[in-house]
């Protein structure tokens, strides 16, 4: 009993430490939202593609109609059979990359290839991913803080918004990736996203980016780790939020939830071991709680649903923030919203899951290809 209090009682605190920040985020949200340059640098966008995929042609379009007042885009794949002809809008570029390094990833080389053939007036590189829509602003919420202090990258993340009928597949893939979406804050973050990041042509020279790209595979991790290696910070840019409109089945779902911890491992270790404590302490909690209130022991049930009440409530805020920062998706939120705190004790299984099956292994399969990522 003394084991199952303890167990309780850390789980309790650890969802309150992760509560105590919300007013701050709350804050960060409005500021970021609201901010704007009265000059915005020269920039190209950069999104690779790796054959035909649900949402596609919308997604390329969203990205040729930002709001922002000098910018090129660069569709870029290894083969040009790879783009289907009708989703490039006519204000792309398509650079075909070649299959370039075997020893780096697919994606990396196209990205490697795109930025050679950025046009030479352009101060910032830009990126994204086929797999988001995003809004009219997103380039401008990417761009805004990269001029401030110690900036090395500003960085978006993706939030799934599965159209209707959603299916409880992908709705659980939204919570999932919820969670980390919701993690975003106001200071030094642990990592930027592929699918919305940027950083000044200027850094991108000096920290020798190109080259430490070289032999890796995930692009973003890389990114973050010479960003601050350099002792530079990772600045989250609510206004870059990216819709993400494609489903999923149980299947699909397992397998990325997998891959996403598997290359975190590999990449951030540090991340990933708070991430699996926690969620072994969390989900240890539960049948600790039933456990007593089986027992007789009159905590157990108020524990049980503390723990309950907590979680719920923690989803239930952060899909409020995210949905302030996209005005665009409101339908989606008013009919689907519920599941980002109704399914919270549920995906939490899926989370420990992922954990235990990205300890096993260091393979992931990615847009048809195989890498293992042991160092």
């Amino acid at each position: 009993m003394t084991l199952a209090i303890l167990i309780t009682t850390l789980a309790f605190l650890l969802a309150l430490a992760m509560r105590g920040d919300d007013r701050v985020r709350t804050e960060y949200y409005r500021r970021r939202l609201t901010e704007t340059l009265e000059k915005y640098p020269p920039a190209t966008v950069i999104v690779p593609v790796k054959g035909e995929e649900e949402g596609l042609a919308a997604n390329l379009a969203s990205l040729a109609a930002l709001d922002y007042p000098d910018y090129e885009l660069i569709v870029v794949a290894a083969a040009k059979s790879d783009v289907p002809g009708d989703a490039v809008p006519t204000k792309a570029r398509l650079v075909v990359a070649g299959e370039g390094d075997p020893k780096t990833g697919a994606k990396i080389n196209n990205l490697l290839a795109a930025v050679k053939a950025a046009r030479s007036q352009s101060q910032v590189f830009a990126f994204a991913d086929s797999d988001g829509l995003v809004p009219a602003g997103w380039l401008k919420a990417l761009v805004t803080p990269l001029g401030e202090p110690n900036v090395g990258v500003v960085t978006g993340y993706r939030f799934h918004t599965p159209p209707a009928p959603a299916g409880m597949a992908s709705l659980f893939r939204s919570v999932w990736n919820g969670v980390v979406a919701g993690g975003m804050h106001h200071k030094d973050n642990s990592f930027c996203w592929g699918g919305a990041m940027a950083v000044t042509k200027q850094n991108f020279k000096k920290l020798k980016v190109e080259e430490r790209w070289r032999g890796a595979v995930s692009d973003d991790y890389r990114l973050a780790q010479t960003v601050h290696n350099a002792g530079l910070t990772i600045t989250f840019a609510p206004g870059a939020l990216t819709a993400d409109t494609s489903h999923t089945n149980w299947g699909r779902l397992l397998e990325w939830t997998t891959r996403q911890l598997v290359i975190t491992r590999v990449y951030s270790p540090k991340l990933w071991w708070m991430g699996f404590a926690a969620h072994i302490l969390y989900c240890a909690a539960w049948p600790a709680a039933a456990f007593a209130a089986v027992d007789g022991v009159a905590w157990g049930p108020l524990a049980l649903a503390g723990q309950l009440y907590l979680g719920m409530k923690k989803g239930f805020h952060r899909t409020q923030l995210i949905r302030a920062a996209m005005p665009r998706d409101d339908a989606w939120f008013r009919r689907y919203g519920w599941a980002h705190w109704a399914l919270v004790p549920f995906v939490t299984w899926v989370w420990l899951y992922s954990f235990l099956t990205s300890a096993m292994t260091t393979t992931i399969e990615w847009r048809g290809r195989r890498y293992d990522l042991r160092p």
